[in-house]
């Protein structure tokens, strides 16, 4: 993740911006930077490393000025340098910018074509160079610009836009990442959350989905992604200071849920090169050409995203992968193949049960890799290799962006496996990099549903059991979904591979208990849609979860229907968590439970 902070002041505002970094720098610090519009110029200061090294930069040379915009980076695109540091200027602007552009190589390429020069490996500077195109070939004013540019970009990711001459004005948007606007007496501020503008003001505006804002300092005005002009609610945080690290929403579930888009591109960017469409892996990573087997194990949802992966390894580089879960693991006398390959699934890095499991998978002759989130912690520590997720902290214990970004990093690897054992070829790693690269846009898309799904979730809530059904990846998803509702709900929940319906869970089948379906339109969606008849003929109510073609095949006769974007089917999964997620929330906060907190449970489980 990466921090942005822009601010239109009655002052220099390079001192306040770099506050406001400081807030953020837990999102980046590979580098950092600071541009500001002063006396029809534009003018930055960056550096690579840690913020102090900006503060030194800025105490030899000054920024003045009274308008301004700031950047925390988390690399994605290019090295952590100097050159590659955010602001990114052109003749025309100055811009920041958090997220993936998915088809910067394309937009690269024509701006190329138009005589347009690039200075850094970053998928950000085609942004600020698109936009100066149309500043200056179509001598458009900065907001017409912007909204011709954003039309073109294709990703996940927040934006924030200084112009050259223009000293009150400023333009921001979001798609797939946060963004919020603070307002002041006679100031205004933007930032990638709430938490970085507190230091300013108390009275916040958070741009929605799709939203771009052109900001003044007497006022803003937002747009839909449709170029309406709408109004947000303002919020006063302190009125609700526990409001103030929840980015406005109720529960720190909720903000981890939408924060989806941006953390999924961040771990996918430790993995993909846009550029060439390709994965690249740490090194000292497995020599999968070599391997015979894959062990993985984990727990909990961490164990369902090694299930996912065990497909993708499976499809992709026929690879035989063992799954089991950690607990059961560390105490089979398991017969591990000389030389083979173990990897353990954990956010924390910490959970006994897979830690344990790994000790003795070293103790057998295995390599080790990891997948987690927290870098410092034992897994990451005692592992050969590290295939580390971006998903930055997550509070609420009922996992939800850490399991997206588990099934990010384990799908990258397995199109990484395919390639090197020969199964996959040029073509369709690059087929594949680019479905994975739209992921997060994906997610965006069917986090739109959420008030659909809430609706639904109000009768989910009123059930004592309900059963989740899918087949291939879908199958891991049936449990994770199960696993959700029961986790803060409270309601008994079981997931089943949908072909096992009829071997005993159909007898529980009647009006009482929903069936949530989970169906992509994929090679075996005819089967499970077939199952759902077969417990739409028993009298259960039938939620299917699937795109709008899988939903029109259904027919009408469904109880209830969630829409989610077409996806490349084996990638599913990493889309269709999203609304499966939102319906366990919103059943969980109908009831009326302890939604971050649930009972019993424990973000990370140290004992065994």
């Amino acid at each position: 993740m990466c921090g942005i902070i822009g601010i239109l002041g009655k002052t220099d505002v390079a001192p306040l911006i770099v506050e406001g970094l400081k807030r953020l720098e837990y999102r980046g610090y590979d580098s950092a930077g600071v541009a500001t519009v002063k006396d029809g110029r534009i003018d930055r200061r960056r550096a690579p490393g840690k913020l102090s090294a900006l503060e030194g930069v800025l105490k030899e040379r000054p920024l003045k000025g009274a308008i301004g915009i700031g950047h925390t980076r988390w690399a994605t695109h290019g090295a952590a340098n100097e050159t590659n540091a955010h602001p990114h200027a052109t003749r025309r602007l100055a811009l920041v910018h958090n997220g993936i552009i998915e088809n910067f190589a394309e937009l690269r390429r024509e701006l190329k074509e138009k005589g347009y020069a690039f200075e850094s490996e970053t998928d950000t500077e085609v942004c600020a160079q698109l936009i100066t195109y149309y500043l200056e070939t179509e001598n458009l004013p900065p907001k017409d610009a912007f909204g011709k540019a954003l039309a073109r970009i294709r990703g996940a990711f927040a934006l924030a836009v200084v112009f050259l001459g223009e000293d009150d004005l400023m333009i921001g948007a979001r798609r797939g990442s946060p963004l919020a606007l603070g307002r002041g007496d006679g100031e205004m501020f933007l930032g990638s959350d709430s938490y970085a503008l507190a230091p300013f003001t108390n009275r916040v505006t958070y741009l929605e989905e799709g939203d771009w804002a052109v900001v003044t300092r007497s006022a803003f005005q937002i747009y839909d992604a449709a170029g309406r002009p709408v109004a947000r609610p303002e919020t006063l945080s302190s009125a609700a200071d526990a409001m103030v690290d929840k980015d406005g929403h109720r529960h720190f579930m909720a903000k981890e849920i939408h924060q989806q888009p941006e953390v999924i591109a961040h771990t996918l960017s430790r993995y993909l090169d846009p550029a060439s469409e390709t994965v690249r892996l740490p090194d000292g990573s497995f020599d999968f050409a070599k391997l015979d087997r894959l062990t993985i194990s984990a727990c909990g949802t961490a164990y369902y995203a090694g299930l996912v992966a065990k497909y993708w390894f499976e499809t992709w580089a026929r690879l035989p992968v063992e799954i089991d879960i950690a607990s059961e693991l560390r105490y089979r006398a398991v017969p591990y193949a000389p030389g083979g390959g173990a990897l353990f699934v954990s956010q924390s890095g910490e959970t006994a049960d897979t830690l344990a499991a790994l000790r003795e998978a070293r103790r057998n002759g295995q390599k080790i890799a990891a997948v987690v989130n927290v870098l410092e912690s034992s897994i990451a520590r005692e592992a050969d290799v590290m295939f580390p997720m971006a998903a930055g902290p997550e509070i609420g214990v009922a996992s939800t962006k850490a399991f997206t970004c588990q099934l990010a990093a384990l799908a990258a690897v397995a199109i990484a496996a395919g390639r090197a054992r020969g199964v996959l070829d040029e073509t369709e790693e690059r087929r594949l990099v680019r479905a994975l690269l739209g992921t997060p846009r994906l997610v965006a898309e069917a986090l739109k549903s959420a008030d659909r799904i809430e609706k639904i979730a109000e009768e989910i809530a009123r059930a004592q059991d309900v059963l989740y059904i899918g087949r291939g990846v879908s199958f891991p998803l049936a449990l994770e979904g199960a696993l959700k509702l029961k986790e803060i709900s409270y309601i008994h929940a079981e997931g089943y591979a949908a072909g096992e319906l009829k071997h005993g869970p159909i007898a529980l089948i009647d009006d009482a208990v929903p069936v949530i379906v989970i169906a992509p339109s994929d090679a075996l969606y005819e089967k499970t849609v077939s199952n759902m008849y077969e417990v739409m003929a028993r009298g259960g109510r039938a939620l299917l979860i699937s795109d709008r073609k899988g939903i029109a095949q259904a027919g009408d006769k469904v109880w209830r229907a969630i829409e989610a974007p077409e996806v490349e089917p084996m990638l599913a999964p990493i889309v269709y968590a999203a609304p499966i997620q939102l319906l366990a929330y919103y059943t969980a906060t109908t009831k009326g439970t302890d939604v971050d907190q649930p009972r019993n449970l424990a973000k990370s489980v140290t004992v065994e």
